[in-house]
């Protein structure tokens, strides 16, 4: 397929859950072959949004030191966070700490619910990075940016973030998606279910959600990529007690919301991406350093 360099990619820096992949001491069976081959090794969930030098990152956690070596960047202007739990904040001082060294300022976007429990916790971060709040669409480079308030079950709430594009440039270039495998290391190819290609004009990121009403649901339709979070394949804990779906109710969302593609992140030790699990065709499990374009 001929690249053209107006694509914009998502690529997955992180697909894991809070803990990671492995887990410390485990010796599961996931576990083990994430410390022996890799492929189901799993940083906590974060994603890039690039194009040329233009990057937003989805959520600092505490592996992003790694992944910003690995992606081989020096620098991020701007990082977006859907909810100030560890995982998915507890890279700010190291990126603050990136900032004091490289003399630069950074930038956070979030909710200002979300900042202020973020500078709460971590109140010298303002001295090297700009916290700006966002309530409603966010407009950054060619894309239209929805925050929207999602359960997150006993962990109280999230956010999720829809992406819509302003307007479709280049309409005689290819604009087709594609799910891509980095060959090096410990990234994983893109594995058996999944389909590669489609337009990408609007998408959503939802890590941490469960049991959507109504209104929740309703930014979730007319979606080409629904990018969601599964902890577990069928988890068996008592549902007062979780935070996140799972691949058996995440199927039912979409059978509802109809994504015409959707990629499963935010999983566990308890899936393994070697065994194919009952998933249509066009629901794909994400793998570290999966990229796709559009």
């Amino acid at each position: 397929m001929n690249r053209t360099t107006n694509n914009w990619s998502i690529s997955f820096w992180g697909t894991g859950d809070s803990m990671g992949v492995p887990r410390v001491y485990c010796d599961c069976s996931v576990c083990m072959e994430a410390r022996e081959e890799g492929k189901n090794r799993r940083y906590r969930s974060s994603i890039l949004i690039e194009r040329e030098e233009e990057r937003l990152l989805i959520d600092c956690g505490p592996d992003w030191t790694g992944q910003m070596e690995r992606a081989g960047l020096y620098w991020l202007d701007n990082i977006l966070i859907t909810h100030a739990h560890q995982d998915h904040i507890a890279g700010l001082p190291a990126y603050a700490d990136a900032c004091r060294w490289l003399e630069r300022q950074g930038r956070v976007i979030a909710p200002a619910e979300v900042n202020q429990m973020i500078r709460t916790m971590y109140p010298w971060l303002e001295r090297f990075i700009q916290f700006e709040n966002i309530e409603e669409i966010w407009e950054w480079r060619e894309w239209s940016v929805q925050p929207i308030r999602v359960n997150h079950g006993k962990n109280g709430y999230s956010y999720a973030y829809r992406f819509d594009r302003l307007a479709v440039t280049n309409q005689g270039q290819d604009q087709s998606m594609e799910t891509e495998e980095d060959k090096g290391g410990i990234y994983a190819d893109a594995g058996p279910n999944h389909d590669d290609r489609g337009s990408l004009n609007s998408w959503l990121y939802a890590s941490d959600a469960i049991g959507l009403g109504d209104e929740e649901r309703r930014h979730f339709h007319d979606l080409d990529l629904l990018i969601l979070g599964t902890n577990f394949y069928h988890e068996q804990a008592a549902y007062e007690t979780r935070s996140v779906y799972d691949m058996v109710e995440a199927m039912e969302l979409l059978q509802d919301v109809c994504p015409k593609r959707a990629i499963f992140t935010h999983m566990s030790h308890d899936i393994d991406i070697h065994t194919r699990y009952p998933l249509p065709s066009n629901v794909t499990l994400a793998r570290t350093g999966m990229k796709v374009e559009g």
